[in-house]
């Protein structure tokens, strides 16, 4: 009959076999029961549809971890079995653990994005609007790299007005997370009008600082306006999402901080040549208001209004002149056709006074009273009115007188010789 041992050595024997049998193994399973102890070590289970495996993580292998372990998440765990001798108890002690069917970085990433984003990380209210002239950059990058002499060759020709400050920082490996952190702390007291964090490329592991929670909280609570530029265009940071704005590499995330000194110069000459047609134009504009106020004020001045006068009186001078001189040839005319009508009037009147006179005095010389006593000569009358012997018609009354005789009488006969 065998001599029976002790629970202790056989927990002993059972530990030293299952520890020299199962140095690694690999094992696939669903997390459970964890617990995040404060020494910083995990414990937690992994099970499938019909077992279950204890298992812990101590606190130096989980620095190594890129994503948080959840109950739930289905895991791919690389460790070795270890008994706890006093209690009898095995477990598997895990040294990596791997998100099943993708890689531990990537599922980490997807994590913490969303994490972040029910946060409210990425909500665009929270995004700061970048000054349109900077006077003060900082940089929170690495001094040695390639990033900044980019960043330095494009700011030289780009807008060389601006004031750059340099904030070195380890920007990969360990400990490069915290140092960003206290770069972007730093950096945001030197009242800076933008900030910019980033490097430039590198594998997900050379940028995977830029992928740090803490670096995320350090970007959403900085005041100044910052770029995240990491990498190249087709590398996508956490820091990219909660920044407030990403470039796509940190040569463009100069371009997006600083204007273009060349548009700005084509700019002021679009504006100086503006300015010229518009002044050209205005300065045209008021030339022909003024022309035509100066003829409208000449057309309106008294000296025009005189001259118009004096023209109006010319021309009526010139008329009347005209009219007189006509009316003048007319009277004169008139005159002349006057006088001559009453030199012609005057004569033919003469001319009948004349022979008036004439008669009369002939008729005064023949009944002349000295005449009448001539013998054989009487003078015919008849009712008183002195006629001739030819106006005597046979049976006329009539008076043969003298100067001192009147015979009444009868013509009985009248013959003409």
């Amino acid at each position: 009959m065998n001599k029976p041992i002790s629970v202790s050595t056989l927990n002993v024997q059972i530990k030293s076999l299952l520890e020299t049998t199962f140095i690694q193994v690999y094992v696939e399973g669903e997390i459970s029961n964890i617990t995040h102890h404060s020494s910083g070590h995990i414990y937690f289970s992994i099970k499938d549809e019909s077992s279950t495996l204890s298992c812990v993580m101590f606190k130096g292998n989980t620095k190594y971890l890129k994503f948080q372990l959840e109950n739930g998440l289905k895991v791919v765990i690389t460790g070795n079995i270890t008994v706890y001798a006093p209690r009898g108890n095995y477990q598997l002690l895990c040294n990596k653990i791997e998100p099943s069917g993708q890689g531990a970085l990537a599922f980490a990433f997807e994590q913490l994005k969303n994490k972040l984003e029910a946060k409210g990380y990425f909500d665009g209210n929270y995004k700061q609007p970048l000054p349109k002239y900077p006077k003060k950059i900082v940089l929170v990058t690495s001094p040695t790299g390639a990033a900044i002499e980019d960043m330095k060759k494009v700011a030289s020709h780009r807008w060389p007005l601006t004031k750059f400050i340099l904030v070195p920082t380890l920007v990969q490996g360990e400990g490069a997370a915290f140092d960003i952190v206290n770069s972007i702390k730093y950096a945001d007291k030197l009242a800076c009008d933008i900030m910019i964090v980033g490097r430039g490329g590198g594998s997900i592991e050379d940028l995977w600082a830029f992928n740090e929670e803490i670096v995320a909280n350090a970007i959403h609570e900085a005041k100044t306006p910052i770029i995240s530029a990491v990498g190249h265009e087709i590398d996508y940071m956490i820091s990219d999402f909660v920044a407030d704005i990403r470039a796509a590499t940190p040569s463009n995330a100069i371009e997006i901080a600083l204007p273009d000194i060349n548009e700005h110069r084509i700019y002021l000459d679009s504006l100086v040549n503006e300015y010229n047609n518009r002044m050209k134009s205005i300065l045209f504009n008021k030339e022909q208001e003024l022309l035509n106020m100066k003829r409208l004020f000449e057309q309106n001045s008294i000296e025009t209004k005189f001259r118009f006068i004096q023209t109006e009186i010319n021309l009526l001078k010139s008329s009347f002149k005209t009219d007189l001189s006509q009316k003048i040839l007319s009277s004169q005319n008139e005159l002349i056709l006057l006088k001559n009508s009453m030199k012609n009037s005057f004569s033919a009147f003469l001319l009948k006074t004349q022979n008036q006179v004439d008669l009369l005095k002939s008729n005064f010389e023949l009944n002349h009273p000295n005449k009448k006593d001539k013998n054989g000569f009487v003078q015919i009358s008849k009712n008183n009115k002195i006629i001739s012997l030819e106006e005597l018609q046979i049976g006329d009354k009539i008076e043969l007188q003298t100067p001192k005789y009147i015979a009444s009488c009868t013509l009985n006969s009248l013959e003409q010789q």
